[in-house]
């Protein structure tokens, strides 16, 4: 069989670096992780015997080295980045200049229906130019609570979100991650779009039960106005774009109808999702 060169953008980050991991011990699968600043990357990634791309999304520079001789991108956008036709476009501008053979995007759920979230754009943009494509529409990560939310719950035992009595779908990107892997790995993905949801719809109000019990401590859920969630985000330092992107999110939980399910997930996987239960249990450290 061919070896297949897979260059996965977002190699730092949550959903990039446990796709990386899965792919690794793969034959034939060539890895390559990009990031900005190539030594950075490698450090933080600490995989020594894969191959390392510089990658600046506002750097037109580094685009064609980034994809030579790449087969398959796994793409995922920073969430610094909101201009996506200035940053995103021409990326993908060049990807379709060099024949890549199939982008996996990592995409968000509704994004198909949502024309406010970036990852809408940048879908449209990869169909309009007819690059192959996979997009993947996740729902909520887990491991948002376990990043952004962490030091809330850890130091100050309390989950600030401005999500009212909204239900939540989670996901666990260990899941993603493994989807992303089969739709690299197999043929029968290119030009399809799935779906991947949790088990399970929740409230934060349940989530706080759930790792009050875990963890054996009292984890308390804040529910801020949006106002409020607004200045406190901007205080600890988040942009302003990335503050709006969280009120989006959280205010589609706090207004939005329950949460849709579907069983792409499942389809692929052949297994059940992981729970919030043992997303909960399998980091436990993380927040003691």
């Amino acid at each position: 069989m061919q070896s297949k060169n897979v260059l996965i953008t977002g190699a730092t980050g949550n959903v990039g670096h446990a796709l990386l991991k899965k792919l690794t011990n793969e034959d034939n699968i060539n890895i390559f992780a990009a990031g900005r600043h190539v030594e950075k990357t490698k450090d933080v990634v600490g995989v020594d015997n894969i191959n390392y791309r510089c990658l600046d999304f506002k750097d037109k520079n580094t685009y064609e080295s980034s994809m030579q001789d790449i087969d398959i991108i796994f793409l995922m956008r920073p969430p610094a980045i909101s201009k996506v036709k200035r940053y995103i476009k021409p990326y993908l501008v060049k990807i379709k200049e060099k024949n890549i053979k199939q982008v996996v995007f990592l995409s968000l759920q509704g994004a198909d229906k949502n024309i406010l979230v970036p990852h809408h754009r940048i879908e449209k943009y990869i169909k309009d130019l007819e690059i192959p494509y996979t997009f993947l529409r996740p729902s909520f990560f887990m491991q948002n609570l376990s990043t952004t939310h962490q030091e809330e719950i850890k130091k100050r035992h309390e989950i600030y979100i401005s999500a009212g009595k909204g239900q939540t779908n989670f996901i666990d990107i260990r899941d993603i991650a493994e989807v992303a892997k089969i739709v690299i790995l197999e043929k029968g993905h290119i030009n399809n779009a799935y779906e991947l949801t949790g088990p399970e719809n929740l409230d934060y109000y349940q989530i706080a039960d759930k790792m009050s019990e875990i963890l054996d401590k009292d984890i308390e859920y804040k529910d801020p106005s949006i106002w409020q969630f607004y200045k406190q985000k901007r205080k600890a330092g988040y942009s302003l774009m990335h503050t709006i992107v969280m009120i989006g999110l959280y205010s589609a939980s706090k207004f939005g109808n329950e949460p849709s399910k579907s069983d792409d997930l499942n389809k692929l996987i052949d297994r059940k999702a992981i729970t919030f239960d043992k997303f909960v249990k399998d980091n436990k450290e993380v927040w003691l």
